[in-house]
């Protein structure tokens, strides 16, 4: 492509948001849904240790956190609206755990990219507050990117290929029936 044709047709910005809010099986299924976002991969960050396996970080011993990271075009979703379905399907009141997923590992996270994502999570935790959404205070971490590990192969699109597991059926799927409920017209068709 010519720098005049780039010019008429200039290639869509993609950025990307690093997010845990417990098992990454979870937002990987919810997160594969919104329309907008182009990949997600499953994987760890917030730690020490380099290159972590699943059963090291599972262990708690690393500091990482299970997260995804999400690549999406902003001009198709916002990361306004990544936050806000973030927010509505874990359970951001809970220090390092989610149900029954307990540890450092299964932290609420937004590990930020931008100044302006940190100052967007942070003002929709203050809208989430003023609004008491939560009837406990949010405890979800809000701190720079980090490496971004992705996670082994086994755990990507996880959902997808294990549907009909027990853990999916009764931890995955009520997450992603709440998704399109509530953000039906979010939703790639």
């Amino acid at each position: 492509m010519s720098s005049e044709q780039s010019q008429l047709h200039p290639q869509p910005r993609k950025e990307l948001a690093t997010l845990g809010g417990g098992c990454f099986w979870c937002l990987e299924a919810v997160y594969l849904e919104l329309k907008g976002v182009e990949q997600v991969v499953s994987g760890y960050s917030g730690g020490t240790d380099p290159n972590p396996s699943y059963y090291e970080v599972c262990e708690g011993t690393t500091g990482h956190a299970e997260v995804v990271q999400l690549t999406f075009d902003p001009q198709d979703v916002s990361f306004r609206d990544i936050v806000q379905v973030f927010f509505t399907i874990h359970d951001p009141t809970t220090l390092n755990r989610q149900g029954a997923d307990v540890g450092t590992q299964y932290r609420s996270v937004i590990f930020y990219h931008t100044q302006e994502q940190k100052e967007i999570a942070e003002e929709v935790i203050r809208e989430l507050t003023a609004d008491r959404t939560w009837d406990s205070p949010i405890v979800t971490e809000i701190t720079p990117a980090e490496i971004f590990y992705p996670a082994e192969d086994y755990h990507q699109d996880y959902f997808q290929r294990n549907m009909f597991q027990p853990y999916c059926q009764y931890v995955i799927v009520p997450k992603v029936i709440k998704l399109r409920k509530l953000f039906l017209e979010k939703l790639k068709r």
